[in-house]
């Protein structure tokens, strides 16, 4: 039996740009295991984003095999995959994406708005996910009256609102200032430790990638090498 969370198999996809075919993914295999705290590392090209969206069920692969969480994402349809995504991935990105009208707390409730809880339910799940992130006194600040930082910090306490068993992030400390980031990657090392969810990062920044279990490099659409660090540790 595998303890793996994700499971590619001959993966292929390409995009068509210009009249041309841009093969991203060639044949990629790969295995991550539940509960672990994965940075995705590669050049421009190299099919970090691309995919970062098949794991979350944001786009299908070409050919191959992409299980996640127990499904196989390449037999379902774009209905069934947004049932998926929606019980079982939370989404981080490198631009908060925050409501700017809604207060912290109302952007956190958004997700759970397609689930069949009650208002009452959605504001207490809401509260917890922000406790979390350290941010529950700041719930009924909208997000211009917060720092970069507490607004990704909201973001992810957005992505964890559904009880997730996948995060993925997406260059997450790419618009934040050092101190900031620290904090983010403090709390993706928490919530992996802590929570156990397994975390799926995109990263450019060596730093950022030192904090991660397992570092996955991608070079021209296939894997080329895993490195494991020492066990992550919030500082």
């Amino acid at each position: 039996m595998t303890n793996a969370m994700i499971r590619v198999k001959n993966v292929t996809k390409s995009y068509s740009r210009g009249g041309e075919t841009l093969k991203v993914l060639n044949g990629l295999n790969l295995e991550m295991d539940e509960g672990r705290f994965y940075a995705l590392m590669g050049p421009s090209g190299s099919g970090k984003t691309t995919l970062l969206n098949l794991v979350g069920g944001l786009d299908h692969p070409d050919s191959g095999d992409l299980f996640v969480a127990g499904a196989n994402l390449s037999d379902l349809d774009g209905a069934e995959l947004a049932r998926w995504r929606a019980d079982n991935v939370g989404f981080v990105f490198q631009g908060f994406n925050l409501i700017p009208v809604l207060s912290a707390r109302e952007n956190v409730e958004l997700p759970l708005s397609l689930t069949g809880l009650s208002r009452a339910e959605r504001k207490k799940h809401a509260e917890y996910a922000l406790e979390l992130v350290g941010l529950k006194d700041r719930m009924n600040h909208r997000p211009k009256q917060l720092s970069g930082g507490q607004e990704q910090r909201v973001a992810i306490a957005r992505a964890l609102a559904t009880d997730p068993k996948v995060l993925l992030a997406d260059e997450p400390t790419g618009d934040l200032d050092r101190k900031s980031a620290e904090q983010v990657l403090d709390l993706l090392v928490r919530l992996n430790q802590e929570f156990k969810k397994t975390i799926l990062m995109v990263t450019h920044d060596p730093h950022a990638a030192d904090r991660a279990q397992s570092i996955v490099h991608l070079e021209k659409g296939e894997l080329g090498r895993i490195e494991h660090n020492a066990p992550a540790a919030a500082k």
